[in-house]
Parts: C-alpha cells; sequence; structure tokens
C-alpha cells in the first residue's frame, strides 16, 4: 500500500508540474501575443503620424526635409514587418485579401487608405521638375527602345520583343509608370529608370557604340533619337524621358539581354523575367554571377551587403523572420519579390495594349 501511495504521489507531482509547464507556455505565448499586438499599434500609430506630418507640410508649403520619402518609407517598412510578426504569433489574424495584393499575413486590409494616402504624397513629392521634357508615347519608346537595342545585340524578334516587355517591367519597377520623375528616399537616382549621373553617362557612351548599328535595323528611331538628343542638349538628360530610358538600359541591361533565350527557358513566366531583370538593377554583380553559374536559381548569395540591398528593395524586409535571414537562393529572392507583382501585372497589361513594329 505504502508503494500504492508513493506511485499516485509520484503521478499527481507529475501531473501537477505538466500542467504549471503547459500554464507557463501559455501565459509566455499570452504575453508574446500580447507584445506583439502592442508593437503593430505603435507602429500603425508611428505611420499615421508621419502621413499626417507630410500632409500637412505640403499642404502648408512648408520646407520639406531632405528626403522627405524616408521617413514614410520606414514607418510603411515597420507596419507591415509588425503587422507579420502579429500574425506568426496570431495566425488567427490574418485577414481578407487587399487590393495591393500584399500576402494577408503582411497586410492588415482595413489600412488600405493609409497606402493610397502613401502613393499620394509620393506622387507629391516626386513629382518631375518643371523643365522635364516628357514623351507623348512614354510606355511605346520603353518597348521599341528595348527591343531595338536586343535586336543590335542579336536577338531574333521572339527575344526581342521578350526584351521590350521586360523593360517596360523596369519601367513599372522603378517609377509605376510615370515618366521623368524625382526620388524622395534620395538625392542621386533620378528620372524614368532612376538613374544616378555617372549610370546615365555610362549608358550615353554604349549607346554610342552601337547607334550606327542602330541606325540601320531601324532608322525610324534613330531619327527620333537625333530628335530627342538635340532637345536635351544642355540639360541632365535624365529628365528626358527618352534619353533616361535608352542610357538606363544601356548602363545596365543592355548586355544582359543575350542572355534573354536562357532566360525564358529557365523562367519561362514573364513576371519572373521581369523581376530578374530588376535585381540586376538592385544587385548587378550577383545576378550576373547567378546567370554565369548555370544553375540560376539555386546560385545562393550570403553578403551582409547584398541582403542589405534586397531589404533596402522590399525584399525580405518585413518581419523577424525575414530580416533574420543570412543568406537566400535565387529562386527564395523571386518569391519574395512580391511587393512587385502588382507593378508587373500593370506592365503586362500595358504591353498587350502596345504594337511594337
Amino acid at each position: 500500500m505504502p508503494a500504492r501511495r508513493r506511485a499516485i504521489a509520484a503521478l499527481a507531482a507529475l501531473g501537477l508540474l505538466l500542467a504549471t509547464s503547459a500554464g507557463s507556455k501559455a501565459q509566455t505565448l499570452a504575453g508574446k501575443q500580447s507584445e506583439t499586438l502592442a508593437t503593430y499599434e505603435r507602429a500603425l500609430g508611428d505611420f499615421k503620424s508621419v502621413l499626417a506630418e507630410r500632409r500637412r507640410q505640403i499642404e502648408a508649403k512648408q520646407p520639406l526635409p531632405n528626403l522627405p520619402g524616408q521617413a514614410l518609407y520606414l514607418a510603411r517598412v515597420a507596419v507591415i514587418s509588425a503587422y507579420k510578426d502579429l500574425t506568426d504569433a496570431v495566425p488567427s489574424r490574418i485577414g481578407r485579401p487587399n487590393k495591393f495584393e500584399i500576402p494577408p499575413a503582411y497586410f492588415d486590409a482595413d489600412i488600405e487608405p493609409l497606402i493610397d494616402e502613401y502613393s499620394k504624397l509620393f506622387d507629391i513629392m516626386e513629382a518631375p521638375p518643371a523643365g522635364a521634357q516628357n514623351s507623348a508615347t512614354p510606355f511605346k519608346d520603353v518597348v521599341d527602345l528595348a527591343t531595338a537595342i536586343a535586336r543590335a545585340k542579336g536577338l531574333g524578334p521572339e527575344h526581342a520583343a521578350a526584351a521590350g516587355r521586360i523593360s517596360l517591367g523596369l519601367f513599372f519597377a522603378e517609377t509605376n509608370g510615370k515618366q521623368n520623375v524625382r526620388n524622395g528616399r534620395s538625392n542621386t537616382y533620378m528620372g524614368s529608370f532612376q538613374t544616378g549621373p555617372s549610370e546615365d553617362r555610362n549608358g550615353h557612351r554604349k549607346w554610342e557604340t552601337i547607334k550606327g548599328e542602330i541606325a540601320v535595323i531601324d532608322p525610324e528611331l534613330s531619327a527620333r533619337d537625333d530628335r530627342e538628343e538635340a532637345r536635351a542638349r544642355g540639360t541632365d538628360h535624365r529628365f528626358n524621358h527618352w534619353t533616361n530610358v535608352r542610357d538606363g538600359l544601356m548602363n545596365a541591361h543592355a548586355e544582359v539581354f543575350r542572355e534573354i533565350p536562357a532566360i525564358v527557358k529557365t523562367l519561362p513566366d514573364p513576371i519572373d523575367q521581369m523581376k530578374l531583370f530588376e535585381l540586376i538593377q538592385i544587385v548587378p554583380t550577383p545576378t550576373r554571377s547567378a546567370l554565369r553559374s548555370g544553375d540560376l536559381l539555386n546560385y545562393r548569395v550570403s553578403s551582409p551587403t547584398i541582403m542589405k540591398h534586397l531589404r533596402n528593395n522590399s525584399i525580405f524586409a518585413f518581419g523577424q523572420a525575414d530580416r533574420a535571414r543570412s543568406s537566400a537562393s535565387f529562386r527564395e529572392i523571386l518569391a519574395a519579390m512580391w511587393l512587385f507583382n502588382r507593378k508587373f501585372e500593370k506592365a503586362m497589361a500595358k504591353y498587350a495594349e502596345i504594337k511594337p513594329r
């Protein structure tokens, strides 16, 4: 009997221990859930505050701070990050789809109006300068220039057309399809393709080396180029839509056009193709290395600097789990570029309206 009592007592003690442990874990989980909710609410309050401040400054015609969009951008990142941490801790907080096509685990559709206001403020802060030289056909210009450059690089009609479609995606990725814009987060990168002065000059030099070939391939486009070059003379070429697109493509993307036949085999989805070329814009060196590797999708980057550049362009930028990544394959990088999807879908729709020559 004493042995039986000891066994019963041991079982009771074990039950008490398990109950205590479970209660402790539940308390810890509840504490974490409460903490992530409080963090999200603070981030949301901060986002609302910075939006209201910038709107007030603009309407009062007050001087804006240097890089006026940076605080807005960081506040938006903080909101999305905090919401992802909240839904990781409380999955039931994952709500309905949103019009921006952001994964619902990252974004509460109830705050869509705040993102609309965010976009409107950037439209104001990034408005083209007074002397900007617009084009009446900005989307067609991108497609025509890219197609002609691709043909000069030796591509046949099908793959040259792919270059035009991909480049239109770049225009939407960089500026959402707005020409000659400034940059609320940088004093360096400007224009339709968001280039710096040295990139623009480099692209112009490269264009001069193939201009003769372009004149043979497409005399009409070459004549248009002469007119735009004369029009932009003595100004910042980044604020002439035609010359900025031309020089931006020549600087960063034209050499990669030769890889399009292989790229479309590896990435048959046109939006994935656009994402890859956008990575040429964001992290050119590892992207070119990945293309040369023969195993594009499994090529892995682990440089802290490269991972920082990706995060600064809304890739692995949201939530503790994403930001803790120290490396990623290109397959993972392309999958993480979901914030670009809507822009590229717009580019695809616009491309469908254009009849490339």
